[in-house]
């Protein structure tokens, strides 16, 4: 047995509530997750237990602190993802993830990144043309690309953003909905709106749409243009298809950038019918100017049933899988 003693600032008491978390619940899951024995004298937690264990706990119990320190909230989900980044002999990853602002909002709210993976998805946007983010929902694909678009056009990079979905029921008939089609769809494009909406504020973003310098639309309306300097995102993209796919990329104009998410396992499409989007990362991984950036279950933010519930899914999709091989 041996001891891992790790000290809190005095001046961050505070940070020492968030790290040990309300009546102490999450040294109880270090404790569980590791089989340590935790406990706090002053400003310092010490951890007894096997040497490799009491050395974990200490680098997640700083990955806590440097999230705190950040003014982050520390969450279930989130001291899971240290623990298995410390386990991994990565727990300095987290820091790193803390220091980077990927934008921020019109209330002044910083956006960080909070998962390793998370941090290359908006790496690769900066450096590449066209970016593929592939990963089930909570990772934050459609999100941070909207953060990254509104940077964009605020440092005049771009001059347009332009999203855009494919308009494909999720088991609801958009035909008997009322209105035209720009109207049924708008469901369809409300997370859009949303993140749009929280970087501008609504006025910015009432007077941005007014003027055509925000275009949210359908994947259909993209036929037969040419998207030159604008951001463009291309959301749910699983559920285009291979013909719709080439025609979005094909688009691309001079002074552009292109980001394409999609959940790959969630596809709405007609049975039988291929999605673009795997065709898409299939075809195009490994081009210059080109990335794909494969997020996973570990990088959802959501609530931790989220990354549960994601979890079951993929281990019935492959029992499915290897029954049907059967």
């Amino acid at each position: 047995m041996t001891q891992k003693t790790v000290a809190v600032d005095t001046g961050s008491l505070e940070n020492l509530q968030k790290v040990v978390g309300v009546f102490d619940e999450n040294l109880v899951m270090i404790a569980r997750e590791l089989n340590v024995t935790p406990r706090v004298e002053g400003t310092n937690i010490i951890l007894e237990g096997e040497e490799g264990s009491a050395a974990v706990g200490g680098q997640v119990l700083q990955s806590l602190l440097a999230i705190g320190e950040a003014g982050e909230q520390i969450d279930k989900s989130r001291l899971l993802y240290c623990i298995g980044l410390a386990r991994e002999g990565r727990a300095e990853d987290i820091r790193g993830i803390m220091k980077d602002v990927v934008a921020v909002t019109s209330r002044g709210k910083p956006v960080k990144c909070k998962t390793v993976g998370q941090r290359e998805y908006v790496s690769a946007i900066k450096k590449n043309t066209v970016t593929f983010g592939v990963g089930p929902a909570g990772t934050g694909k459609t999100y941070l690309a909207v953060c990254l678009a509104a940077v964009a056009y605020k440092s005049k990079q771009v001059e347009k953003i332009i999203l855009t979905r494919p308009a494909v029921e999720a088991g609801e008939k958009l035909g008997f909905l009322p209105g035209d089609l720009q109207t049924k769809v708008d469901p369809y494009l409300r997370p859009l709106y949303d993140a749009l909406q929280e970087m501008f504020g609504m006025d910015v973003y009432t007077k941005l749409m007014e003027k055509g310098a925000i275009e949210v639309a359908p994947l259909a309306y993209m036929r037969g243009r040419t998207l030159s300097g604008a951001f463009v995102i291309l959301d749910e993209a699983q559920n285009a298809t291979r013909e719709q796919m080439k025609m979005f990329l094909t688009r691309l104009g001079e002074g552009s950038k292109m980001v394409v998410t999609g959940d790959m396992t969630q596809t709405d499409l007609p049975e039988g019918k291929t999605s673009g989007l795997k065709q898409a990362v299939h075809l195009l991984k490994g081009l210059d100017d080109v990335a794909v950036c494969a997020l996973t279950e570990r990088d959802v933010v959501r609530h931790p049933l989220v990354t549960a519930i994601v979890k079951a899914y993929e281990k019935d999709a492959v029992r499915g899988s290897k029954g049907e091989k059967k």
